[in-house]
């Protein structure tokens, strides 16, 4: 069984996907890592993007590892998500890490967030969730994460939002089957216990 949550940054979708994957007993696979982690080595070594997505080697746990080394803390600084967001906008990257994301969820029960997996990733998903919020609620959340000043993460959130949303993406837009979530004015508990409902649910339908 796959539970597909997207959504745009700063909408929750890591934090609840987590402890989601948790609550069910499910393994959680954070694609936005594995773009991270393209993105990290293409700024490190150069080189044609589609061609490091698919050779390069990232495995996905407790600890993030790129070709055998810990880049856990390397692929969440500032730096590494624009340049996640740089080469997640090539053609040729999408495709190989979605086939490598295909690959991994084929079998066992998964949730998996991004920012296209029911549409692209996992179109036959049980439960497809598409989660957002208010723009400044979405900035506020992550200058916090980030430590870095509300001001300054608007704008990068807004440059983001542009180039995910025009480069052949609908990162923000759900499937046409997704439940829209707005989070804006949600903890996270309550967030988290409306997915385990909706999965419960849909374990209940397909017994």
């Amino acid at each position: 069984m796959v539970i597909a949550i997207d959504g745009p940054a700063g909408a929750g979708k890591s934090t609840v996907a987590r402890a989601v994957a948790e609550r069910l007993g499910f393994t959680y696979l954070d694609t936005g890592a594995m773009y991270r982690c393209v993105g990290l080595a293409v700024s490190e070594n150069g080189g044609p993007a589609g061609e490091t997505a698919d050779k390069v080697a990232i495995d996905l746990g407790e600890r993030i590892l790129l070709d055998g080394r810990d880049v856990t803390d390397a692929i969440r600084t500032t730096e590494a998500s624009e340049s996640a967001s740089r080469v997640a906008a090539d053609p040729a990257v999408r495709a190989a890490l979605v086939r490598k994301q295909q690959a991994i969820v084929a079998a066992g029960d998964w949730v998996a967030e991004g920012r296209d997996i029911a549409t692209v990733v996992a179109p036959d998903a049980a439960v497809k969730v598409f989660l957002h919020a208010d723009p400044t609620e979405r900035a506020r959340r992550r200058a916090a994460e980030l430590g870095l000043s509300y001001e300054q993460v608007l704008v990068q959130q807004r440059e983001r939002d542009d180039r995910d949303n025009t480069a052949g993406r609908s990162t923000l837009e759900p499937a046409n089957d997704a439940i829209p979530l707005d989070t804006t004015g949600l903890t996270i508990d309550e967030v988290i216990e409306q997915i385990v409902m909706l999965a419960v649910e849909a374990k209940e339908i397909d017994a």
